[in-house]
Formats: structure tokens, C-alpha cells, sequence
């Protein structure tokens, strides 16, 4: 047989000869990227970043998966390239190398406020993300795709350093500006020195000095963080409730320092708290001008990137004096007439823990002589400290949860008063004298809670934060026992630090960031409708009606309807995002959040405005003038 007629006598050199003719052929097919493992993780990164807008309010497990996830999947996308993505060493070393470098000097170069947070939920995945989808496109083009991997990176990670963050939403959506735009707290200092000036000119002549002027909880209208019951009510007041013939009016608005403080009110003297640059203030602002009577400032600052700066508590009014307590744990009493100091104290110190992860956020509470503030973060006993009145000394001090951002709650069962904490951990009731445990009910959960407690009858409901939902439970007294029974528990109402309230029957709140009601009796929804972001609510129960703030700063008039969701009025009232809690007095209604605070008119139906005084605080003598704004 001839070499011709054998059929396999060519069949080795054929493919010898394959291999050396076309080379270029074998080297494309080792430079091909393995490019489908990047694109599942992006994918991944999609869904997860998809999941918090369209899940109204996110249990911690998805929360903590999107906030730290797609981070993790940039690391796994690194992995990757390095060790399965099919690229040459060289290109691999490169390309690791280029990303690395890349994150570390844009990181340097971003704004304090965008350090930390910002750089694992924005930064990183941006980066690294643009970096694969790069190399995904140009999976057989090895010949540029790492350069053009590590320009778009670069773009990725850069983009970062042009802006600042303000913080979240309710819903965590980041507030960014330029960051070479000045944020309105710079503006606000800026303009500190002129804000006498700011609402309306010199101070009135009802405003002058009144050294005799006495102001106790008893004179004043508005004692306490969400009322004198701490249950978000102001009774005796019916509103028109036709605001197209009858709208709000504004009386006057003023910018004011970050703050999640609300108001309290004495006569004709608003008092509150706010960021000043590096100090915080307490300060007392005029009811009819907006302007400040006295600001008595301290050294202290605190930030976090959700919230931004400034005092998240809301001054107390008692008999020896004006109550505050910072966000990083100065506790004061001062004079509400001077804003003179008559006694400090230091929560870090007296509870033996550091702030919060958002501050120390609790109200004080002043009852039987004493002013009781609750820590939230102390893991022994100093959770909850009770201060002498007068002189400030510690008079008690208990453990009550490591994590919450509640205000001790007065209440009364069986004709046995004392105060609720909820923390954490559960719903405590707490003997005011000795800060003794009358009874306890555990459901502890793995975030905090910052939801007041709602005293219905015998019953209490306790909300739990970032989609646990509601419990209600029922309190009964026998002899020396307390029985307390678990009566529903439900997720028809997830606030997270949006309070509630109660009118016959019905639970009127936010379920997530949407405006909803509840069936009391079983915590069954009955309709959900309104959307006002993660706001506040104040019921007026004689009229049946809901002053709704939207998170956006809208001022939302709502019917009280069980049947139905009836929306009466609404206007844009403040700029900004607004968390902060309402105070209704006679026909005024003040409103702040982080920039600005504002006082309107509310017109009132004819009965209410007999028995209502349309001039806050007719029967209070007149508050005098401590330091004047211009001389701050």
C-alpha cells in the first residue's frame, strides 16, 4: 500500500500543521474571558439594590443583605478576575493592582461625610462594578479591555469625591449635594448673626423682660416630647377642614440648626435643641416671632451619616426648671426664663456606656421630683437614670435593654402609676420611686426599637422597628400579681421611628412609609393609602382629625375614618426632610425639622374657637428677654 491509499498517513501532520499555521487562533481562545461568574454577580448586585425600593419596609436580614451585599459581591467579582476570569498573570496583576490603587486614593479624597457607609454602599460597588461590566463587554478583545476597565473604574470611584451625603430617608435613600455646595447648616451659621432679624424685626413689646415670670408644668401648654402624656394628642380643638377656602397661614418661618428635637411650649416661648457648628444649644424662641429669646450653647458635636448632626431629644419643661439632653449625653437644667445653668450631668459617665449608634435620643421625663432620661446603650445598670430635680444628684438607676431610642412613657394600671420602657428587649413597667421592675414582658428582637408605647385602656402596644411590626398586649392586677398576656401580634403596622395613635378603636400610623390604619381589637389592616415617606402624626380626638407631616415636609389634613382614607387639605409647609413631631397650641401649629422651623395658623370651626384661645398663651404672663439673637 502506497503512502497515498493509507488514510491515515496524513492525519499527524495535519494536526501538527494546525497548531503551527494558525497560532493566533489558539492564543484568542485562551484570552477569551470567562466573563458569565461577573455578570451573575452584578446581576446579584441589581436585585439587592432593587430590593429596597421595592420593599416597603425591609426585615434586618434583607437590610443588612443590602446594605453590606453588594460590597461582598465585588469582593467575589475580584476573586474572579484573579483566580477563574481566564486572563493572562500579567493582565490579572494589573488589573488587581489598578482597581486597588484606584480605591485607595479616591478613598482618601472623598468628603468626611461620604467616609465609611458611603464607601461600602456607593463606592465600592460602583467602582468595581463598572469595572466588570467592562471587562464583560469586551470579554474577546484583550488588546484594550483592561484599560478601558480600569478608565470606567476610575470614573466609578471618582465620582464619589464631587459629592457630600446629608444623610437617608426612611427608606435610606441617600441625600447627596456637590460637595462644594454649602450644606444649610453652614448656611444657617453664616446667617446666625442676623437671624434677630430673620422674623420679623426687634423683639414685640409683650415680649419685654418678666423677671417674675413663673414657668412650671402646670402653666405651660405643652410640656413634654409629643405632649403632656406623651401620647401625640391635642384635645379640646376642631379645624376647618375646608383648606381651600380656609388654608393654613403662615406666621412666620426662620431656619434653625440640624435637630431632630421637637417643641415644647410655655406661654408665649417655644424650646427646643440644634446643631451650632462644634456646640449644641438648647434654645428658647418667641411663640409669635420665631425669634430667639436665648440660646445657651455647649461644646459637643454629634454625627452620623443617616441622621447628620445635632440633638435628636426634645427639652422637657418642669417645676425647677428646662430639661435637655444631647445626643452625646449632656444632661442639663437650665432656667427657662435666662437659659442660665442651674445643674449638668454627663449620661456617659452616670450610665457607663457611649452614645448609641444614633445618639442618645430620649426625652427626659419629669415625674415625682425626679428627671428620668434613659441611656439606651448602657448593657448594666445605668439603662435608665433617675436625677434629682432640684439638684441633679442620681437618685436610681436600673438596666432596661442595650438598644433603644425610646423616652421613658408615664402610665397608669390598676391605680398604679409608673413609667414604661421599651427597649430591645421588651415593654418594662417601671416603679417611679426606686426604678423597681412592677412587671416585664419580653420580646426581645435583634435591632432596637424606637416607637413610644401606646397605653390603649389596660392594654399597651409596643411597635418594633424595620419590619417586625406590632404586639399588642393586655395588662391585669390581681392582689400582689401582674398577669400580662400577649392579646395579637401582627405586620399590618411596621413603624420604625414613627409613632402612632388611637382613636375608637383604630390605630392610625405608618406601615413602612405609608400612611395606614389598623383594627386595635385584632391588628388587622383596614386600609392603607397615604404616602408621606416616614412622617409624624398628631390626632386631635375631639374633632376626628390627623395632622399628618410628610417626611417631605408637607402638612397633610386627614379624617380620622376607618372606613376609608380622607384626605382634607394639604400644603408644602417646610422645606427639607422633615422627622420631627408637630405641636398644636390654640390655632398655632409649630412645625421644624434639620433647616427650618415655622409657626402657622390653623383656622378653627366656630365652637372651637370659642373655647380656644386664638393668641398662644393669652393667660401666661409675658416672657422676658434673656440674650438677644443679635448678641449670640
Amino acid at each position: 500500500m502506497t503512502t497515498s491509499e493509507n488514510p491515515f498517513a496524513h492525519e499527524a501532520p495535519a494536526v501538527e500543521n494546525r497548531s503551527d499555521v494558525n497560532p493566533a487562533g489558539a492564543q484568542a481562545a485562551i484570552t477569551t474571558l470567562r466573563w458569565w461568574p461577573a455578570a451573575v454577580c452584578l446581576i446579584l448586585i441589581g436585585a439587592l439594590k432593587l430590593s429596597m425600593v421595592v420593599v416597603e419596609a425591609p426585615p434586618m436580614a434583607l437590610l443588612m443583605a443590602a446594605f453590606m451585599g453588594p460590597a461582598g459581591l465585588c469582593g467575589v467579582i475580584m476573586l474572579w478576575w484573579t483566580f477563574a476570569s481566564r486572563a493572562g498573570t500579567r493582565e490579572k496583576v494589573m488589573g488587581l493592582t489598578g482597581v486597588i490603587a484606584i480605591g485607595v486614593l479616591t478613598t482618601l479624597l472623598l468628603h468626611f461625610s461620604m467616609k465609611g457607609m458611603s464607601t461600602v454602599l456607593y463606592q465600592i460597588p460602583c467602582g468595581v462594578s463598572a469595572f466588570a461590566l467592562v471587562l464583560i463587554l469586551m470579554a474577546n478583545r484583550p488588546a484594550s479591555r483592561l484599560r478601558a476597565a480600569l478608565f470606567l473604574s476610575a470614573v466609578g470611584f471618582g465620582m464619589w469625591d464631587l459629592v457630600q451625603l446629608h444623610g437617608v430617608t426612611g427608606k435610606f435613600d441617600a441625600e447627596f449635594s456637590w460637595r462644594w455646595a454649602p450644606t444649610p447648616e453652614e448656611e444657617y451659621l453664616r446667617g446666625l448673626a442676623d437671624r434677630s432679624g430673620a422674623a420679623g424685626g426687634s423683639l414685640r413689646p409683650s415680649e419685654s423682660a418678666d423677671v417674675n415670670e413663673q414657668i412650671t408644668r402646670a402653666t405651660s401648654e405643652w410640656s413634654d416630647f409629643r405632649g403632656p402624656m406623651r401620647d401625640g394628642k391635642r384635645p379640646g380643638l376642631r379645624l376647618k377642614e375646608d383648606w381651600a377656602t380656609s388654608p393654613p397661614k403662615e406666621i412666620w418661618k426662620t431656619p434653625i440648626g440640624p435637630g431632630w428635637s421637637s417643641f415644647t411650649v410655655a406661654g408665649r416661648r417655644l424650646f427646643t435643641q440644634e446643631q451650632r457648628g462644634d456646640n449644641e444649644a438648647v434654645v428658647c424662641i418667641s411663640a409669635e416671632t420665631g425669634k430667639v429669646l436665648w440660646a445657651y450653647e455647649y461644646v459637643s458635636r454629634f454625627w452620623e451619616a443617616i441622621a447628620g448632626a445635632g440633638p435628636r431629644a426634645t427639652p422637657t419643661i418642669g417645676d425647677e426648671g428646662i430639661y435637655s439632653v444631647g445626643a452625646n449625653g449632656h444632661v442639663l437644667c437650665l432656667d427657662p426664663i435666662t437659659g442660665e445653668v442651674r445643674w449638668t450631668k454627663d449620661l456617659q459617665v452616670d450610665a457607663g456606656c457611649k452614645p448609641p449608634q444614633w445618639g442618645f435620643s430620649a426625652s427626659p421625663l419629669v415625674q415625682d421630683g425626679l428627671v428620668i432620661v434613659h441611656a439606651g446603650a448602657a448593657t448594666g445598670d445605668g439603662a435608665v437614670v433617675a436625677y434629682d430635680e432640684k439638684s441633679g444628684e442620681v437618685r436610681w438607676k436600673v438596666s432596661s435593654g442595650n438598644h433603644s431610642y425610646c423616652s421613658a412613657h408615664p402610665a397608669v394600671f390598676d391605680h398604679v402609676s409608673g413609667i414604661l420602657m421599651s427597649t430591645n428587649l421588651g415593654l418594662q413597667f417601671l416603679s417611679v420611686a426606686d426604678g423597681s421592675t412592677i412587671w416585664n414582658h419580653e420580646w426581645a428582637v435583634e435591632n432596637y426599637r424606637a416607637i413610644q408605647p401606646l397605653v390603649i385602656g389596660d392594654s399597651v402596644l409596643i411597635g418594633t422597628s424595620l419590619g417586625v411590626g406590632t404586639r399588642r398586649i393586655n395588662v391585669a392586677h390581681e392582689g400582689d400579681l401582674w398577669k400580662i398576656s400577649e392579646v395579637w401580634t401582627a405586620k399590618d403596622m411596621k413603624p420604625d421611628f414613627n409613632d402612632f395613635v388611637e382613636y375608637k378603636g383604630f390605630v392610625y400610623g405608618f406601615d413602612g412609609n405609608i400612611f395606614s390604619c389598623v383594627d386595635a381589637a385584632t391588628g388587622k389592616r383596614v386600609w392603607k393609602k397615604g404616602r408621606y415617606g416616614n412622617g409624624q402624626v398628631l390626632l386631635l380626638p375631639d374633632a376626628g382629625q390627623l395632622l399628618v407631616v410628610s417626611e417631605a415636609g408637607e402638612l397633610v389634613l386627614v379624617k380620622a375614618d376607618p372606613d376609608k382614607h380622607l384626605e382634607l387639605g394639604r400644603i408644602q409647609a417646610l422645606a427639607g426632610k422633615t422627622w420631627n413631631h408637630p405641636v398644636l397650641i390654640g390655632n398655632r401649629l409649630y412645625l421644624r425639622n434639620a433647616e427650618e422651623s415655622a409657626c402657622y395658623e390653623l383656622a378653627l370651626e366656630s365652637n372651637a374657637e370659642q373655647a380656644a384661645s386664638t393668641v398662644v398663651g393669652q393667660n401666661a404672663k409675658a416672657p422676658s428677654q434673656a440674650t438677644p439673637a443679635g448678641q449670640e
